[in-house]
């Protein structure tokens, strides 16, 4: 069985991937709060989706996997499955975070949509996992994948009540702390259940190289973050400027002609 490194980079890759979680998740409930205002809601859900699933949970795996070697083995990423694990990963997000604002549903909406996004959150990881290739031959310890699909069914839920519950600030961002902290679990819980051996009949991998491939797209969406992040500073500015004064005050409000 050869050596499998998940931190060849020592803690860089798992501390700047939980930020990334952190800052994913926070900027989703943002986006939430907004939805739930009534302003432009199809809109907001979709900017929460992509920031959950796009920068809170893809780009956190896939730097974690910037971190990750095999001793005498090389690695390299099929392009077209990896761009599709950070679909899938929005996808879900957003299918589950539909169905957990449906009200009508009552708790039944929270726990069918968190197994939804928790499903396919595990889904996104092994796809993300089957993307890399190597000469070695891999394989999973099935209880330990089945313990890792729990945990993103349970840091789903969780997440998705989060959507719906948590108000203010302080909240809003320990909220987004255990966030970080269940989607990381998920991922390494994940990367453990693997196990490689060395073959004398496997062909050398093809494909693009981790930092070749994943630093443009890990790029892409933390800019894609940091416009969401600018265009909710903006529209939470001019919501302040033209908040409109209620009750006894409003008439004081309004200008007056002379």
């Amino acid at each position: 069985m050869l050596e499998i490194d998940h931190f060849s980079h020592g803690w860089l890759t798992p501390i700047v991937a939980y930020v990334m979680s952190f800052t994913g998740s926070l900027l989703g409930l943002r986006c939430m709060a907004r939805s739930r205002s009534g302003s432009a809601r199809d809109g907001w859900l979709l900017a929460a989706a992509v920031a959950i699933g796009g920068t809170g949970i893809w780009v956190m795996h896939f730097i974690a996997m910037l971190g990750f070697a095999i001793d005498g083995a090389s690695i390299r990423y099929d392009v077209p499955i990896t761009l599709i694990s950070a679909l899938i990963a929005i996808a879900v997000v957003w299918i589950g975070l539909r169905i957990a604002h449906q009200r009508t549903l009552g708790p039944l909406a929270l726990f069918s949509g968190g197994a939804i996004t928790g499903l396919g959150v595990g889904a996104m990881h092994y796809a993300g996992m089957y993307a890399m290739k190597s000469d070695a031959m891999i394989g999973y310890d099935g209880r330990i994948v089945a313990l890792s699909m729990v945990i993103a069914v349970v840091a789903a839920t969780a997440a998705l009540w989060f959507t719906l519950h948590v108000r203010g600030t302080v909240a809003t961002v320990g909220a987004a702390l255990v966030m970080g902290v269940a989607v990381s679990g998920m991922h390494y819980t994940g990367m453990f259940a693997m196990h490689v051996h060395e073959t004398q009949h496997m062909h050398p991998p093809s494909g693009a190289g981790a930092t070749q491939l994943l630093t443009p797209l890990i790029v892409s969406i933390s800019l894609v973050t940091v416009l969401l992040l600018l265009h909710l500073g903006v529209t939470e500015v001019d919501d302040e400027n033209t908040y409109v004064p209620q009750g006894r005050h409003a008439a004081s409000y309004w200008p007056t002609r002379d």
